[in-house]
Order: structure tokens, then sequence, then C-alpha cells
């Protein structure tokens, strides 16, 4: 088949959120863009990732529900609802599940449509910082020439040496779309992906087991944040096991050989096996190391601008490092975009708040209590617990706080945190007030709707002030 030889102002390699919000954007602004992707439109996060993760979640929250009134689970109800033993088929629950995703990549190939991006089906692989060869999904080769290379390739499963990928070891990809619920599930990773999927298939009835190689789980957060969802874990009967490292299955393929400081060895029965160590920027196997891009340990070194060290080549997303999370990538992808278009930005952002999607959830934003004194900054903090907010009352899920960080001397708010059930999104309110530089004083005299569990945000400013209404 004869090579074809396109030339465009911007190529994206890579469709995932960070990718295909750069090509709408440059679209709108009328620059010619064409995107490569090898698999589907919206990358890990749309398919494989956030979006399919929450589905499942959403799932079997409503199925752990329907057990509780059932009687199955620890703890009568107390609102006087009651049902007959609820069963779960999990093919249907998948299939929605894919139907959401479904409609959500299909959203996205319509918006590069209406924008006037080209899309190409196939792996790239780059030849130079002005060139990729690109083999289409139908086997045929193209030649894409650009002024502007947009490196938006995600990230992958970081892999265990001593367990690698196949049988009963698996990704958070083929945790998402299960056939079947294993009866035990051991969960090597104690962060975010580990325990939003160990605490799904916990609810869906398998036995759960968690290995974390620190002394607590969520280790990128502070341990008062993480005490809530610890207690909820252990009251689901989801078993942590702390400070131990994974040596690899036993010999019979049917458990997972742990061991303890002191060298001891235990063996934990499982059916199937979660590996959820974190993810790694998706660098090797396309061409990447020909640009001799300078790097920060795997990922790609930038700028403000997602500018890398070649000029017109540019980096956006999991592939420029940590924080990994998709809403970074497109406020990047977005700016690059713009940058291409002539217009000026910087990527300056007061703070990118990060969820934990566990139950309780956590939402962090801007700086925690110990990053503010790292950082040289006098600050206080205060708390305002859940259980004297009469919205988590009626949502019966009273554990937790919300927490205000700011300066001593004007007041100005550095940074949020809260634990509790539906804490996802006060996010946004989060991050507004950072972006906005809003002191104590800003918040704290904001009419907060009643009854919300956005109150605990204005009774955190006021408690910080020293005059809280509520506790």
């Amino acid at each position: 088949m004869s090579q074809i030889t396109k030339t465009t102002t911007l190529l994206v390699i890579g469709g995932g959120p960070g990718g295909y919000v750069a090509a709408i954007r440059a679209g709108q602004l009328g620059v010619p863009t064409l995107l490569v992707e090898g698999a589907q439109l919206g990358g890990t996060c749309l398919n494989i990732g956030c979006i399919p993760s929450k589905a499942l979640i959403h799932a079997a929250e409503e199925f752990d529900k329907a057990r509780h009134y059932a009687g199955e689970s620890p703890g009568q109800s107390g609102i006087g609802i009651s049902v007959s033993t609820p069963a779960i088929d999990i093919a249907r629950t998948v299939s929605w599940k894919d139907g959401i995703v479904g409609k959500l990549t299909g959203g996205v190939g319509a918006l590069l449509k209406k924008n006037g991006v080209q899309v190409v089906q196939g792996w790239a692989h780059l030849l130079d910082g002005k060139t990729a060869e690109v083999t289409t999904a139908d086997g045929g080769t193209m030649r894409i020439q650009c002024e502007h290379l947009l490196l938006a390739a995600g990230s992958e499963p970081t892999p265990l040496v001593s367990m690698p990928f196949g049988g009963i070891v698996e990704s958070s990809t083929e945790a998402l779309s299960p056939t079947s619920i294993p009866k035990q599930l051991v969960v090597v990773g104690g962060g975010y992906i580990g325990l939003e999927l160990g605490t799904v298939y916990r609810k869906l009835g398998a036995e759960v087991a968690v290995v974390e190689a620190q002394d607590r789980i969520l280790p990128t957060y502070d341990a008062e944040l993480t005490k809530p969802v610890a207690a909820a874990l252990a009251k689901m009967g989801v078993a942590l096991h702390l400070n131990r490292k994974v040596l690899g299955l036993n010999a019979a393929g049917n458990a997972v050989r742990i061991q303890d400081a002191s060298g001891a060895e235990t063996l934990l029965p499982a059916d199937r096996v979660l590996i959820a160590v974190g993810r790694r920027p998706r660098t090797q196997g396309w061409g990447l190391e020909s640009l001799q891009l300078d790097r920060k340990g795997n990922a790609l070194r930038i700028d403000d601008q997602c500018r890398t060290s070649m000029r017109d080549v540019w980096a956006i997303g999991d592939i420029a490092g940590e924080p990994m999370l998709a809403h970074r990538a497109m406020a990047q992808g977005e700016m690059v975009a713009e940058l291409v278009a002539g217009k000026r930005r910087h990527f300056q952002p007061a703070a990118i708040p990060a969820v934990c999607f566990t139950d309780p959830e956590v939402v962090v934003a801007g700086l925690s209590p110990a990053d503010a004194e790292a950082a040289g900054l006098d600050c206080l903090a205060a708390s305002f617990p859940f259980a004297a907010n009469g919205r988590a009352m009626t949502l019966e899920s009273t554990d937790g706080f919300v927490r205000v960080v700011a300066r001593r001397d004007n007041h100005l708010i550095v940074g949020w945190q809260a634990v509790g059930r539906g804490v996802s999104e006060l996010s946004t309110a989060f991050g507004q007030s950072l972006e906005m530089g809003a002191t104590l004083e800003d918040v704290a005299g904001t009419i907060h709707a009643h009854p919300t569990l956005g109150e605990a945000v204005q009774e955190a400013a006021l408690k910080a002030l020293g005059h809280a209404l509520h506790i």
C-alpha cells in the first residue's frame, strides 16, 4: 500500500483528555489540526479510568445499599426501608458502564469533527520533532509533517517485577470490565486506584485484602484525612496489610506471598490479584527517544507553557509527570492550543484539586498544614466536622470534616481538605476560592445554602476566625 503524506500546523499524539481538548480548542481557533489515536478517543480517562471506575463505584454503592436494607450488611437500616435479598448481574452492569463510555467517546468524536479536526486512527512513530509515521488501523502507513508537535500519550499501569500481568494478575484495565466477581481479591497498592476498586469489589461481594508497602493507606495524603477511610474499610471488612512487601504468587498460583519487616512470610489466598502500584508516563515504543528531550525522572520536562526542550514540541498530561490528573491535562491542552494560535498564556494555576473516590471520598486543593509549614508560611488551620452538619446527618454519613488552611497575617486561604461522603463536589468551591485569592472573611461572609454539605466550608472559615456557629 502506498504511503500517504499529510501536512498540518498542529499534530496531536494521543486522544485522551489533554489531546482531544487541545485539538478541539485549536480547531475553534482556526488552527489546522490532526490528531492521532491508536485506541479509542477519550484515552485512559474515558475508556479505562475515571469514567468507568466512577460508574462501577456508583453501581457497587447502590448494590451495597440494597444489601444493607435487606439485612445482609452489618448494621440494620434505621430509616424504615426493607427489601428482598438483592442480586447483581455483573454482565449487565458492565454493559451499562460501557454504554456511558460509548456516549462520551462518541461525543468527543463529534466535537472534533464539528471543529474541523482530522482524526487518524493508528499508532504514531516519531521520526523527528516535525514528522511522525503512522501505521493506520487498516494496515496502511501515513507520514505526517507538522509545524507544532503536541505529545499527549498519557500513562500506563506500572507492573510489578515479582508479579507480571497475566493469568489471575490484572491491572485496573481488566478490573474495570469483570466477567465475574472473584471470591478472594488481593489488591497490591493502597493508593487511590487500589482503594477505589477494592471498595467496589468488596461491595459487590468479594473478600478483599489490600497490601501496602507504606505504614498507612493513601500515603500521599495527610494522615488525618485517611483515618476515616481506614475506619470505613475496616467496617466493610477489607483487610489491610501495611508495611508489607509483595514477593509474588505461590507455586500453586492461588495465593500472594507477602513479607513483613521482620522477614516473616504470609500467604493471602486469591483467585484474582489487582496490581495498583501506580502509573508511569507512556514514553516507550513510539520513537520518543529520537527527540532526545530533557526529562524529569521518567517524565518529559516542561516549562510553564508546556514547552519541552525542543522548539515547537509541547507535552501535556501524564507524559509530563505528576500530578497525573485528567483536569490538569485538559487545562494544559487548552493553553497549548491558544499558544499555537498566537495567544499569550502561562500554566500557573493557584491549585489543582485532587479527589480520591473512596467511601468516604477525599478531596485536597492547595496546601495542607504540613505543606504550609514546609513552605515557611505562618498559617492557621481549622476543621469543621460533618457530625455537626444537618445535611450529612440526613445522608447517614457524619464521618469526616472540612479543613481550611490560611495565612495568619492576612487570612489569605492557601489550602482546603475534606473527607466525607460526596465531598468531591466541594472541589469546585475549593479551587475557585484559591484561584480568586479568597480570604477567610470572604468565605465566612458568603451565604451558603441550607441544608448542604457546603455549609461545612463556611463553618470551617468561621472556626478559623474564632466564631464557628454550629459547634
